[in-house]
């Protein structure tokens, strides 16, 4: 570990240093006068020099040390890292540990996860469609810049963004077959929970018919329904808020936190986001709005939920475009493996450093106990 200084310009306040040795030099001792018999028979004599002298030192160090201490952590100190070389080895989930080859003499092998586990830990075909271009690029920041790394991932890719990792280091790019996965599970169906007033409970028996359509068959409940007091279920994906007026805040918390909350025509948002036109009839009439809120969305319907507006509530194609609105297509992540090789660029990422601020101040906390003791104590002369 090699000490340096992230502030260097702290170290003026060493000049601090010169006010404890002015402080010393000018204490004066205490003078009582003593009466005596007159001196006439005494011969002159020449007056004493007045000589510069450091009392106490003691005292005069401890508070040199403390005004130096003081400095140095004005300054910032802290260890950075040597360089050792070194070799990573990262795995992306798809890829079967038994296929890689022998690790080399001091490899480190890791799954390409949050953290960096090891390969002892299992990885599931549920972390498959981890973010890799963002894992490679924090691993090519948090690892030094002499270490080797090497990138074991699967053909085909899950998990790739829309740029190719660029990258400060080169990477050994292993393409291997992709592990065998289980056949695909089938998605649950979405969770609807409707809250509701007296003036909209005949708008429920046409969402609470789409939620049945969605549910697998045997289902006892397909919708948690309630009045506007009922709490939400913590499982719930889609709230349906069929009540007149402004959202209260628990629906503006649901939809920030990634829900979304269908809203009834009558239903206020003060703060909504611009919304855009997603959903219309055969014939170009407007069904619902969308916009954005936190992590989740609004959608606001246009018309009542009556036959009398809204005939194609009754139709059977009414569940499956209300579950089309609800599921948003998600942005595609796989990509064959050999095209989403990293490329090297011209980065420089900060060294890993350890500060050693909290260290200091402690020992500038016990320097100034030892400088008050001392200061303090019945053994001094006059106080400077």
């Amino acid at each position: 570990m090699m000490p340096t200084l992230l502030l260097p310009a702290g170290l003026l306040a060493l000049a601090a240093l010169l006010l404890p040795v002015l402080v010393h030099l000018a204490r004066r001792q205490t003078l009582v006068p003593t009466p005596f018999a007159a001196l006439r028979w005494l011969r002159a004599k020449a007056r004493p020099r007045r000589q510069v002298r450091l009392d106490e030192w003691p005292l005069l160090l401890l508070r040199l040390l403390l005004l130096t201490l003081f400095a140095l952590w004005l300054a910032q100190p802290a260890l950075q890292g040597e360089p050792s070389m070194q070799r990573w080895s990262v795995v992306a989930p798809g890829v079967d540990p038994a296929a890689l080859p022998p690790p080399a003499e001091g490899e480190q092998r890791r799954w390409l996860l949050p953290g960096w586990p090891t390969l002892d830990a299992p990885s599931s075909d549920a972390d498959a469609a981890v973010p890799v271009g963002s894992l490679l690029r924090q691993l090519d920041m948090e690892l030094d810049a002499s270490v080797a790394l090497t990138v074991y991932v699967p053909d085909p890719l899950d998990g790739a963004d829309a740029q190719r990792p660029r990258l400060s280091r080169g990477v050994d790019w292993q393409v291997l077959p992709a592990a065998p996965r289980d056949a695909d599970a089938v998605e649950p169906p979405l969770r609807l929970a409707i809250r509701h007033d007296a003036e909209h409970a005949d708008g429920v028996r046409y969402l609470r018919a789409a939620a049945i359509a969605w549910s697998p068959e045997g289902a006892v409940e397909a919708a948690d329904v309630g009045g506007i007091d009922v709490p939400v279920p913590p499982a719930t994906q889609v709230l349906a808020w069929l009540v007149a007026g402004e959202v209260p805040q628990a629906v503006r918390d649901f939809a920030a936190q990634g829900g979304t909350v269908l809203l009834a025509t009558d239903a206020t948002w003060a703060d909504a986001a611009p919304p855009v036109p997603v959903w219309r009839d055969a014939d170009g009439g407007l069904l619902a709005r969308a916009s954005r809120h936190g992590r989740g969305r609004l959608i606001h319907f246009a018309r009542p939920l009556r036959t009398t507006a809204w005939p194609q509530l009754l139709d059977p194609g009414f569940a499956g475009e209300l579950q089309r609105q609800l599921q948003l297509p998600a942005a595609p992540t796989r990509a064959p493996a050999s095209d989403y090789a990293p490329v090297q660029a011209e980065l420089r990422w900060p060294a890993s450093l350890r500060e050693l601020r909290g260290p200091l101040l402690w020992l500038i906390l016990l320097v100034l106990l030892a400088e008050r003791w001392l200061a303090t104590s019945r053994r001094r002369g006059a106080t400077p």
